[in-house]
C-alpha cells in the first residue's frame, strides 16, 4: 500500500512522514531509528582494517605502498575522549620527504567504515582529476586521526598541498560519509579557517567520487594561484561548468 509520502521519501534520506499511532510513532519507524542509531555508534567504534586498506589503495591509485602513521591517542577510547591527541603524531620518522605538489592522508576519523568503503575509489578519482603535470606523494594512512594531523604529515612530506580524506561523524541517515580537507602549505598550527572542506562524499546518495574530485582539483588550482587556502578560496567549479560559449556572461 502506498501513501502520499512514498514518492517524497525516495528523494531524501531525511525521516519524513513518519506517521503516528496514538501519542507515539509506529513500531516500524521506532525500530528504524534505533537501527540507524546503532549503526552510527558502531561506525564510531569500528576499527580500521589497515592491511585491507593498504592492498586496496595500491590497486586503486598506482601511487605505491602507503605509509602508516598513528596519532598520540593510544586507542579508540582515548581518541574519543581526547581530540587534541588525535591531532598530534606519535612518530613521523617513516614519512618520506617527497617535495611533491600534492599529498594524500587517508584518516579513519570518526568513521573508519567510511574510509574503508570509499577511500580507495575516491583516491583513484582524485588522482585521475588532477593535472598530469602535478607530482603526487605516496598516500599516508593515519589511524586515530583528526584533521589537524594532516598538517604534521603534510609538512613531513614536504608537499605544497595536502588532502585529508577522513571519515565524518556518523549521523542517523549516513554512517559512512567521507570528507576531504584541503590545506595549502600545511604546517602545524594551521587553523580550520586555513582549510577548505568538501563533505558528504559517499555512494549512493552522497556526492559522487568524480564530482568531489573535480571540485578538489579546482580548489587546488585556485590555491596555487592565490597562494593560500581557506576562507579566501572559493569553489568555482560549478561556475566553470556553466560558462560555455552559449551561456557565458559578457
Amino acid at each position: 500500500m502506498t501513501d502520499f509520502w512514498d514518492e517524497l521519501r525516495a528523494t531524501t534520506q531525511a525521516r519524513i512522514g513518519l506517521g503516528r499511532v496514538g501519542d507515539g510513532m509506529p513500531t516500524g519507524r521506532v525500530l528504524e531509528f534505533r537501527l540507524a542509531h546503532a549503526n552510527a555508534r558502531d561506525a564510531v567504534h569500528e576499527p580500521l582494517d589497515v592491511d585491507a586498506l593498504t592492498r586496496d589503495l595500491v590497486d586503486a591509485s598506482q601511487l605505491g605502498s602507503p605509509v602508516v602513521v598513528a596519532s598520540q591517542a593510544a586507542d579508540r577510547a582515548e581518541y574519543l575522549r581526547r581530540p587534541d591527541l588525535g591531532r598530534l603524531p606519535a612518530d613521523l620518522s617513516g614519512v618520506p620527504a617527497t617535495g611533491a605538489d600534492v599529498g594524500f592522508v587517508l584518516a579513519d576519523g570518526l568513521s573508519a567504515r567510511a574510509l574503508q568503503t570509499h577511500g580507495p575509489a575516491l583516491l583513484a578519482a582524485l588522482v585521475e582529476a588532477l593535472p598530469p603535470t602535478m607530482t603526487l606523494a605516496p598516500p599516508v594512512i593515519a589511524t586515530q586521526a583528526r584533521v589537524g594531523l594532516g598538517d604534521h604529515i603534510g609538512e613531513a612530506l614536504g608537499v605544497q598541498t595536502v588532502l585529508v580524506l577522513i571519515g565524518e561523524r556518523p549521523g542517523l541517515s549516513v554512517a559512512d560519509s567521507l570528507g576531504i580537507y584541503l590545506t595549502h602549505h600545511p604546517r602545524p598550527g594551521r587553523a580550520d579557517s586555513d582549510r577548505n572542506c568538501v563533505s558528504n562524499v559517499h555512494a549512493p546518495g552522497g556526492l559522487p567520487y568524480a564530482a568531489a574530485a573535480r571540485v578538489v582539483s579546482g580548489l587546488i588550482a585556485g590555491a596555487r594561484q592565490l597562494g593560500r587556502s581557506g576562507v579566501a578560496l572559493k569553489d568555482t567549479s560549478r561556475e566553470a561548468a556553466l560558462s560555455t560559449p552559449d551561456t557565458a556572461l559578457s
